[in-house]
């Protein structure tokens, strides 16, 4: 993957790259719509039927292709260009937003129906994430990377705080059909952004997919990214990291959230509250990382783990809805921070034929353990919110201890 020649000479700031410019208002976007459309679809499918099991069907109906084809999705964004796949996937999502627009305005769609619309979005969005991450270091200089993805995941940040706010809102407002209109009109714009860049990012000469000049399979290729990952210590390390605080801070902060703002923070309002510092602290957490990119990025990574082990378990302790605020700040803070230093790292030390591969696992390990969480959480809620926070947090913490070990990523610079 290139650049135009003129664009890594630019001794601009990361904003005054126009392609720069672009792939946040597109990246941005596209997280605004994913943070409005999962409200819609879960006030539209309580509309259809009464709350229960179609509710939880249709999310499932979105998480499972989304998850099931990540791996294949980094193999697609490798061959042909994370620029294309990306602009692909995001016309798609127009089109499927269209539809489900048309349907709902001179139709009574059924559940069914809503559910297979829904995870041909999760198939778009599979190819999507991994494609958005490889995009950043074809448009601006390794030097920039740490505060670029600062912008952009800053930009996406945002969209989630806001995002479920706007989408209750809206349908409380002007109806279901409006509000998907809106969003939908939201989804063209940022796919005409990231269609922009097609030209620039231009297609990779492919050659991690090649053996004495003969392409791999598609199953060869993947076998190929999934090596690399293991046999590479940094990206090891990085990606049980990522994996091990999914599975332990999500279920545990949403579910063990629920009941600790309903027992001890003052009733289920306070929930959103809580939740609502969480997403403060990932914002400020993405600038902070881009603003002062660290020096020593291997103790960087473990402080990150070590702040998210500490607030999971710190939960625990409190009983004051802004104690808990605070400290579901600190936790959002620190997964962003984290999050920002690893993507950054793997965007510069990765191979570009095989970036797309590694990030689809980055993006695996992100959203495919959040099950298991929500199952990890509720086996331990019996005990109390105490235990659930304390031996969530624990693992955590034991996993920043692990990382810390590893002399590779303790030498990261």
């Amino acid at each position: 993957m290139t650049t135009e020649p003129s664009a890594p000479s630019l001794p601009r700031e990361p904003l005054g790259d126009p392609h720069l410019r672009r792939l946040i208002v597109g990246q941005g976007l596209a997280a605004v719509v994913d943070a409005l459309f999962l409200i819609w679809l879960t006030l539209f499918v309580l509309e259809l039927s009464e709350p229960g099991i179609a509710t939880g069907l249709v999310l499932v109906a979105v998480a499972l292709p989304r998850a099931a084809l990540l791996l294949p999705a980094g193999v697609l964004v490798d061959r042909i260009g994370p620029a294309r796949v990306a602009a692909g996937a995001s016309w798609l999502r127009v089109a499927v937003l269209l539809a489900l627009g048309a349907l709902v305005t001179f139709t009574s769609p059924s559940v069914t129906t809503v559910a297979l619309l829904a995870g041909t979005l999760g198939a778009a969005d599979a190819a999507y994430f991994p494609a958005a991450l490889a995009m950043l270091p074809a448009v601006v200089p390794t030097e920039k990377l740490s505060r670029a993805n600062a912008l952009v995941q800053g930009a996406e940040s945002g969209g989630d705080l806001v995002g479920p706010a706007v989408a209750a809102g809206a349908v409380a407002a002007v109806g279901f059909e409006a509000t998907l209109g809106g969003i939908t009109a939201m989804a063209a714009v940022a796919a005409v952004a990231l269609s922009t860049l097609v030209r620039v990012v231009r297609r990779g000469e492919g050659a991690g997919d090649a053996v004495d000049g003969e392409r791999l399979s598609s199953a060869r290729a993947l076998g190929a990214g999934l090596r690399y990952a293991w046999r590479e210590p940094v990206v090891r390390g990085m990606l049980a990291a990522v994996a091990l605080i999914n599975i332990a801070v999500v279920g545990p902060v949403l579910v063990g959230g629920a009941v600790l703002a309903d027992q001890h923070l003052g009733g289920a309002g306070s929930l959103g509250v809580v939740l609502s510092g969480f997403g403060v602290g990932s914002l400020a957490g993405s600038l902070m990382a881009g603003w002062r990119p660290p020096t020593r990025r291997g103790w960087t990574v473990v402080g990150g783990v070590a702040a998210i082990g500490a607030g999971t378990a710190g939960l625990a302790a409190v009983t004051h809805v802004v104690a808990a605020t605070a400290v579901a700040s600190l936790v959002g803070l620190g997964s962003a921070f984290l999050g920002v230093v690893i993507v950054a790292t793997l965007q510069e030390r990765v191979p570009g034929h095989l970036l797309g591969r590694v990030l689809s696992l980055v993006v695996l390990a992100t959203v495919a353990f959040d099950p298991f969480s929500y199952v990890i959480a509720g086996l331990l809620l019996p005990y109390g919110t105490t235990t659930l926070f304390l031996v969530c947090g624990s693992a955590v913490l034991a996993c920043a201890g692990l990382v810390a070990a590893s002399p590779a990523i303790r030498s990261l610079r």
